[in-house]
């Protein structure tokens, strides 16, 4: 497979950037948040909550998310140069460091959060397949690695031939989905839905009910920005603010509908005791055996078509900072099919390398999934950020824009701008808040275990500015940041060594 560098000459038949359209980029962001949570939300949230407080949750999460979703269309239309979203608004906005943390920090919440995807496979396949235990055995590690390059193989012939599986992916695991929905609601127990109303025998007060919920929303909203991470193959840049809000609202739609209908299959506490996926349990009870074997089968294609999604992105935004000189140059190393062959090479290698140290730890779902979260948010927070930096200063909506040619002369066009800019003003703080809060639920604990993955990646940035002969810190700020993430590792391994830190 031929090959193009970034330093290297043009060459005269350079690969053609592949296109697509609102269906594949919508099917980015849906196949990315539609994984293995959703077959898991009856049983979360059950544990916590009934009816009126995962209403409340929903309610609450959908709202912070749909900001997000608003925060992402928003700048896809101010700021159209900018490629792989959540990178490009970090470094444009605060600096090429963060730029590079945010970059860095999502890379590894997606490589960490794919490796908990294919041990929830091995685990599900270990039903029927006793050798593969709860995906902790060597054949497990083994069969999960074979998934991992299989599926490097697959995305490096192509972004089309991988958009193209991507999207009949997601179509196959919608569908057992919305079979669950039907069903459930066509077994719904009036008498059963209203006992549940205030949750199971031992529920508290309503608030601490809400609180418990909250955290599970978190992961099962990462991806709402994928297709802006994407951007750069939109055949339209409106396409991708389209996609996102017509993902993200779909996908709200299917989660609030599978977490209330099974509060009328079986008592609030039952569906909490139940093995995950819960799903599978809460079908069952509705029509028997084949019902979990349903529900199996859709997380398998779930968690295939989430993988899928997640490393097409990871490999995109390493790409995106190699091309604009913020990871080393090798990682922009471009194949002749339009795909970032290094890049995804890394982000391979890299799950590889944290499937075998999860092999050796007994809790690796909950603190990797955990950890995702907790590295994800931050480059969250700093997309969220840059619209509120940009609405705060006006730059881009109007002729007397900072920095911008403006949108309009004078009138109706200056007044459609102020409504658009107060629009927008409201959307990115409402989205920072609602970021920053997820942070603080998430715990200084894992922010600080964070660290430890993103202190030392540091090395990378300084040999990319080395490599583009930039200073290798540009400003005092720069010291600032390095000072505290630093710190903050040293802090992480020295409470992880004396145990009042805990993985």
């Amino acid at each position: 497979m031929s090959t193009t560098r970034p330093n290297a000459a043009p060459s005269p038949t350079p690969p053609p950037t592949v296109h697509l359209g609102t269906g594949s980029l919508t099917a980015v962001v849906v196949g990315s948040m539609v994984g293995a949570g959703v077959f898991s939300l009856p049983g979360q949230f059950a544990a916590n909550t009934g009816v009126v407080g995962a209403l409340i949750a929903w309610t609450i999460a959908g709202t912070g998310m749909l900001m997000l979703a608003f925060t992402f269309q928003a700048l896809v239309n101010r700021k159209p140069h900018l490629d792989a979203g959540v990178y490009s608004y970090a470094k444009t906005g605060f600096g090429d460091l963060l730029g590079f943390f945010s970059a860095f920090g999502y890379w590894a919440s997606a490589c960490v959060g794919n490796v908990t995807y294919w041990v929830l496979i091995m685990s599900t396949l270990g039903a029927w397949i006793p050798a593969l235990g709860d995906g902790d055995t060597v054949i497990a590690m083994l069969g999960a690695t074979a998934g991992l390059w299989v599926t490097f193989l697959l995305v490096r012939r192509g972004v089309r031939e991988a958009a193209a599986v991507n999207r009949i992916v997601t179509v196959a695991k919608l569908v057992p989905i919305v079979v669950f929905i039907v069903i459930a609601l066509t077994v719904l127990d009036p008498e059963m839905f209203a006992a549940n109303l205030f949750g199971g025998v031992d529920a508290g007060p309503l608030f601490d009910q809400v609180r418990g919920t909250m955290l599970v929303t978190v992961f099962a909203f990462l991806g709402v920005e994928g297709a802006s991470v994407y951007s750069r193959h939109a055949r339209r840049r409106a396409d991708v603010g389209r996609a996102t809000v017509l993902g993200f609202l779909s996908v709200l739609a299917v989660f609030a509908s599978v977490t209330i209908v099974s509060y009328g299959v079986l008592p609030a506490d039952e569906i909490a005791a139940l093995r995950e996926p819960s799903m599978a349990g809460v079908l069952e009870a509705a029509v028997g055996e084949w019902g979990a074997v349903l529900v199996s089968i859709a997380l398998i294609v779930a968690v295939l078509g989430a993988y899928l999604a997640w490393t097409l992105m990871a490999a995109e935004v390493v790409f995106t900072a190699a091309r604009d000189g913020d990871f080393p140059r090798v990682f922009a190393t471009m194949s002749s099919r339009d795909v970032p062959t290094v890049a995804l090479l890394g982000s391979t290698i890299f799950a590889q390398l944290v499937l075998v140290v999860a092999f050796f730890s007994e809790d690796v779902f909950g603190f990797a999934l955990d950890l995702t979260s907790a590295l994800a948010l931050v480059p969250l927070l700093f997309a969220a950020g840059y619209l509120l930096k940009i609405a705060i200063r006006r730059d881009g909506y109007g002729p007397d824009a900072a920095g911008s040619p403006g949108v309009g002369a004078s009138g109706s066009t200056d007044a459609a701008a102020r409504r658009s800019r107060t629009r927008e003003l409201v959307i990115g703080a409402l989205a920072t808040g609602y970021v920053i809060f997820l942070l603080l639920g998430a715990g200084l604990e894992l922010l600080l275990i964070s660290l430890i993955v993103q202190a030392p990646a540091t090395l990378l940035y300084f040999l990319a500015r080395r490599e583009n002969g930039r200073l290798l810190i540009a400003s005092r700020w720069d010291v600032v940041v390095l000072a505290v993430a630093f710190t903050g590792a040293v802090v992480a391994v020295v409470g992880l060594s004396a145990g009042w830190l805990g993985i």
